[in-house]
């Protein structure tokens, strides 16, 4: 059980990696995953339940083992070849149908081998036999070991393919004791196995009383679930999407389920119910004032409320476990709330939600499942005006926080810091005197959300806000009403003058001041001459559409094509009614929908004088755009004496020893510059900080850049290492600091 169990989380993330260079970096990519594999987790358990019902001992046997010999035919591991995702559409059922085609057969066998080898084990004539839950917590610490494995041992050592067959051996291991198991289950004397015979007439009594026990199941096997994923979502929206962010959500679920099925649970359950009102509040609060706080404080925070969230929820579950008699259907129930949870935050509420509304819900909905403590039983008219104060104390809560916000926005005030912690933070003291009584508790965070809404409109005016698999988009003018802004979840990714006058002066991080102007003043500065010597306009390609600023830097009769994976980016772009660089600068330029790499590929070798890899700036880094293979690919398609560009302004990693790794692998020149020290001024008329680098085949190919004294040579620190397609290490280049 050790042994499948750790295979199986340390499959998750290696198929998710193998999985993500083709989707761009998304964060999404890992969320999807996962609700293949609690998808077919639930198919596990359900086969297990049905075998170990309907099934002879013998047959259980044969059956198990023939099922764990099948998917030796799909070993090692990889991603079917031929398929790549689509680009109009959104790849969710792509990456479900390739993962069960790759690893759906191994992980259904190793998903049935818990349920099905406790049942064995209970019927073993075992001292423990009567009590077997507590492999539960042996089979989820093989779980957590695989998945710390995963980030700590395996991705930094091995490439992936190796990691595959590695994993393949570990499945030979698997296989070799499944059928050891077998054989001892085979040898046990029949009068120690029980039959399974009609069931008793107190087994009957428990089936009917027990309805309203399995909703519970569910929905506290749902909460935890759906947490797990919307904080691996709130961590990623803004960060890279990493196995080591994937993996520590991941791992404080499975924890928590050894915690609480342990024979000696080491903590006080009632004490951490008492503690988790306080976490979730305070996860309310970067989620509502939209602060940034840094990942030295989002980590730990987020981290925290799951994990205590996690142990309430799991340990009412395991509070409430049934007898022995129970065990398969206990664990399909937990599975079954498991991928509702999955397929809610996956699935549907990208469909539903603009924003990630998923993440505050379940935290409100936690606070409706939180037993109650301390509560001593008052008469029917006392109860009657305590159940009709849970109504109206946070009723009267959520009024006071919209007069508060009305009156702000009648005297002019912005929503300062200052401001913002004494808001939410009055809000939240106030919500937290209602938490001995979890129903009034929840309606008040109900309050809190439904007002705090409201304040984030204090400041500029939202115009749109859309979700895509890619991320969540949003379009608002600034309080001043003279810039508009184009953001990806926290980032902006485009900013226009709203002034006529300057509406075609490119903003933010491509302003004409900044390395991005530089960069285009040295292409025009080179002059080329074709074979029959006339003057060549030069072509040039964008990765990153964004609103479309790089293309106001267009020349009579030059060529731009733009590359852009989400197809959202491009209609927002495109629309004149947010943004117009493209209908003024450029509106025959192409755009060419889908992953960089799979569509540059098929544009003519040596065709462009100019590449721009605009796609590293916040959010999901696309690491597949960084590696060596990659920067092969730009070269085949840069013409002689043309230069490469990487826009790299990034909060979170150190991206430039990465590429300048690379640019010395392949003997390229490589300049970087930091123009990161921008006066308020010059914020508040729309230039950004930003980090750009250029790669090129010779000095003279930089021509200005090479005598710049802003453009100095990257440092690259030994023992750093070349990143290609099978291998890449984000953990080495966070910034940990606020």
């Amino acid at each position: 059980m050790f042994v499948s169990s750790a295979l199986l989380f340390l499959v998750e993330p290696m198929m998710a990696k193998m999985a993500l260079p083709m989707l761009g970096g998304a964060p999404a990519v890992w969320n999807t995953c996962l609700v293949f594999f609690q998808a077919t987790l639930l198919a596990g358990y359900l086969y297990a339940y049905a075998a170990t019902k309907w099934l002879s001992r013998l047959a259980q046997i044969v059956l198990q083992i023939a099922l764990a010999i099948t998917p030796l035919i799909v070993l090692p591991l990889h991603i079917p070849i031929g398929w790549e995702p689509p680009a109009q559409s959104s790849p969710v059922l792509w990456v479900l149908g390739m993962l069960a085609v790759a690893v759906g057969l191994p992980f259904f066998l190793l998903s049935s081998s818990t349920p099905m080898l406790q049942r064995w084990f209970s019927q073993s004539g075992h001292k423990s036999a009567s009590d077997p839950y507590f492999l539960y917590a042996a089979s989820n610490a093989g779980s957590l070991t695989g998945l710390l494995a995963y980030p700590l041992l395996l991705e930094p050592t091995l490439r992936l393919s190796g990691q595959s067959y590695l994993w393949s051996y570990g499945y030979a291991v698997f296989l070799v004791l499944t059928i050891t198991c077998g054989v001892l289950v085979w040898r046990t004397p029949p009068g120690i196995i029980a039959g399974h015979g009609a069931p008793s007439e107190e087994d009957g009594k428990v089936d009917r009383a027990a309805g309203r026990q399995r909703l519970r199941w569910i929905a506290l096997a749902f909460v935890p679930s759906s947490l797990m994923m919307g904080v691996t979502t709130a961590l990623t929206t803004d960060v890279p999407a990493i196995p080591l962010v994937w993996v520590l959500p991941l791992a404080l679920y499975l924890l928590s389920f050894v915690l609480v099925f342990a024979k000696r649970p080491p903590f006080s359950h009632e004490n951490l119910i008492l503690r988790l009102p306080i976490l979730l509040l305070f996860a309310l609060f970067p989620i509502l004032s939209e602060k940034n706080l840094g990942l030295v404080i989002l980590f730990p925070l987020y981290l925290s409320v799951l994990f205590v969230a996690a142990l309430v929820c799991h340990g009412e579950i395991a509070h409430s476990r049934p007898k022995v008699s129970r065990l398969a259907e206990f664990y399909l129930w937990i599975s079954f709330g498991g991928v509702l949870g999955g397929i809610f935050n996956a699935l549907l509420a990208p469909q539903i939600f603009s924003t990630v509304f998923e993440f505050p819900l379940v935290l409100i909905f936690a606070a409706y499942l939180l037993p109650a403590i301390d509560q001593k039983p008052v008469p029917p008219a006392q109860a009657v005006k305590l159940r009709r104060n849970d109504l109206l104390l946070p009723i009267a809560l959520g009024l006071s926080m919209v007069a508060i916000i009305l009156g702000l926005a009648h005297f002019g005030l912005q929503p300062n810091s200052t401001i913002t912690v004494l808001f939410f933070g009055y809000s939240m003291v106030w919500c937290l005197s209602f938490a001995k009584r979890p129903m009034r508790f929840a309606t008040g965070l109900v309050a809190i959300v439904a007002a705090g809404s409201l304040f984030g409109g204090l400041d500029g005016k939202l115009l749109l806000q859309e979700r895509s698999f890619f991320g969540v988009l949003r379009i608002s003018d600034n309080a001043a009403g003279n810039l508009r802004y184009f953001l990806h979840g926290a980032i902006i990714h485009g900013e226009q003058s709203l002034d006529p006058a300057k509406s075609r002066e490119p903003l933010a991080y491509y302003t004409k001041s900044g390395p991005a102007g530089s960069i285009l003043r040295a292409m025009e500065a080179k002059t080329s001459f074709g074979s029959t010597g006339d003057l060549v306009k030069p072509a040039w390609a964008v990765v990153g559409l964004g609103a479309g600023a790089m293309a106001c830097y267009l020349q009579p009769g030059e060529s731009l094509t733009f590359y852009e994976i989400d197809p959202a980016v491009q209609r927002i772009a495109s629309d004149p009614q947010y943004f117009t660089y493209l209908s003024q600068c450029a509106p025959r330029a192409p755009i060419v929908i889908g992953d960089a790499r799979l569509k540059l590929r098929d544009s003519a070798d040596r065709s462009y004088d100019l590449i721009v890899l605009d796609a590293f700036s916040g959010d999901a880094i696309p690491m597949h755009l960084m590696t060596r293979e990659a920067l092969a690919l730009y070269l085949r398609k840069l013409a002689p004496g043309g230069i490469l560009a990487f826009h790299i302004s990034n909060g979170h990693l150190k991206l430039a020893p990465i590429f300048g790794a690379l640019a010395r692998n392949a003997g390229l020149v490589c300049l970087n510059e930091n123009d990161l020290s921008v006066s308020k001024a010059e914020i508040d008329t729309g230039k950004s900080p930003s980090e750009w680098l250029v790669m090129a085949r010779s000095q003279a190919d930089l021509g200005a850049l090479a005598t710049d004294p802003r453009w100095i040579s990257v440092n690259v620190p030994s023992g750093t290492e070349i990143w290609t397609d099978d291998f890449s290490n984000l953990l080495h280049v966070i910034k940990w600091h606020l």
